[in-house]
This record gives C-alpha cells, sequence and structure tokens, in this order.
C-alpha cells in the first residue's frame, strides 16, 4: 500500500546504501511494513529488535540495505482509550519534523523510540485519572525530551479547545483536533488491510504470519537473508 506524502516519516530507507543497476535504473526495493500500537507491550518488543538489531544489520550490509525499506503502520486498539491519544500525538511530532525540512526520519523514530520505553505511563490505570489534555500535555513533554521538538508546538496540535462556560453544549462542533485528519487517514488505511492483531509484519504487500515479536536477531538475520535478493 502507498504512503501518503504527510506520512513520509513513517518510512526508513537506508538512502546511503540505495544505488542503481548497471543500466541507470534504480533498484527496486522490497517493502516490511509494521502495523504497531503504541501501547501493545508486544508492538515495543518488536520494534525494539526492529531498532536495536534488524536496522544496524541491514545497514552494515549493502547487500541487504539498497533493497529494502521498511515503513511503521500506526495501528489504532481503541479498546485502550490510551492508544488513540498516543498515536495522535506521534503524528504531531512528526508533523512538526517535516515541517523543519527532511523526511522527518530521525526526531520521528526518536520519539518512536522513547514512547515505546515509556509505554506503561499511558496503559490504562496510568492514564484514568487524568484528562484527556493532561494526557497530551505529558505526551508532548516526551515529545521535546526525547525528540527535542517544542512541547508547546506538540500540544498546540493535540490540545481540545474547551467551550465557554457559557457557551452551553449545543455550541460544541466535536472536531477533534489539529491532527484528526491524519487520524482518519491512518485508521482508513489500516482498515483496507483487514490487519487486526498487533504487531503484524507485511512483506511486499502479505502478511508475514511467521516473523514473531519474540524474534531474535539470529532470526531475523536468518529471514533477510533468505527473502531479500
Amino acid at each position: 500500500m502507498a504512503l501518503p506524502p504527510k506520512l513520509r516519516g513513517h518510512r526508513y530507507t537506508f538512502n546511503d546504501s540505495i544505488s542503481s543497476n548497471t543500466h541507470g535504473e534504480p533498484l527496486a526495493l522490497h517493502t516490511l511494513e509494521f502495523y504497531l500500537d503504541y501501547v501493545c507491550p508486544f508492538s515495543a518488543k518488536i520494534f525494539k529488535t526492529l531498532n536495536d538489531t534488524v536496522i544496524p544489520y541491514i545497514r552494515g550490509n549493502p547487500s541487504l540495505a539498497s533493497h529494502v525499506q521498511l515503513i511503521v503502520r500506526p495501528q489504532i486498539q481503541p479498546w485502550h482509550p490510551s492508544s488513540t491519544l498516543v498515536h495522535e500525538a506521534a503524528l504531531a511530532v512528526q508533523r512538526l519534523t517535516l515541517q523543519e525540512g527532511g523526511d522527518g526520519n530521525g526526531k520521528f523514530w526518536a520519539f518512536l523510540r522513547a514512547l515505546f520505553e515509556d509505554q506503561a505511563a499511558y496503559f490504562d490505570e496510568a492514564v484514568v485519572d487524568e484528562s484527556r489534555n493532561q494526557t497530551y500535555r505529558r505526551l508532548a513533554d516526551l515529545a521535546q525530551r526525547s525528540a527535542g521538538v517544542s512541547a508547546d508546538e506538540v500540544y498546540a496540535l493535540l490540545e481540545v479547545k474547551r467551550l465557554p462556560a457559557e457557551a452551553g453544549a449545543s455550541a460544541a462542533k466535536n472536531a477533534g483536533n489539529q491532527v484528526t485528519a491524519d487520524v482518519k487517514t491512518i485508521v482508513k488505511m489500516a482498515r483496507l488491510t483487514g490487519v487486526h492483531v498487533t504487531p503484524t509484519v507485511l512483506f511486499d504487500g502479505v502478511v508475514a504470519g511467521e516473523i514473531s515479536s519474540g524474534w531474535t536477531g539470529e532470526q531475523w538475520q536468518k529471514w533477510l537473508g533468505e527473502h531479500i535478493q
């Protein structure tokens, strides 16, 4: 499935390793897509392996790096209400890093690493006594600490404005926040694939059911050697 330009920070390529064939044509890339929920412990496990083991291994092997790209596909699991909130925060960070120029890859992925490491702070029990905007504020602060983006700018994209007391319920617009349109995009795209369980990995558009969040680096190396050519 294609990736909209506004979400291009979700793509991880090894640009310095990509070359052309003998005719000067760009090499076709295999695609590994990772459907992840940011408050799913198993998603956190596979992302850690991806970040700490798989990406360095691919980067260190030009024959792999020149033939593959990785895409994170956000998969909101609505039975955890905070799942929507953390995904919104990631979308806000990605938007701000893209506005700074480049592909937004570095800071966005730095935030994902921090988000997965700190995910228990956004589990059901951790957010039950705080308002939605309070959770947004904590996520914005995490974005500043981990990715160097402005907490105030992140929060401005996430905050749901309160109605003035005198406005009355009839004045409510139920419009969401500044990243609601992006949330709609990722949800629609996930529905098209029929993916339910997180994490789910697709290889060249087909579910690779054999890939597990519990895979070791050695298992990943063997699989990559057999499939990326």
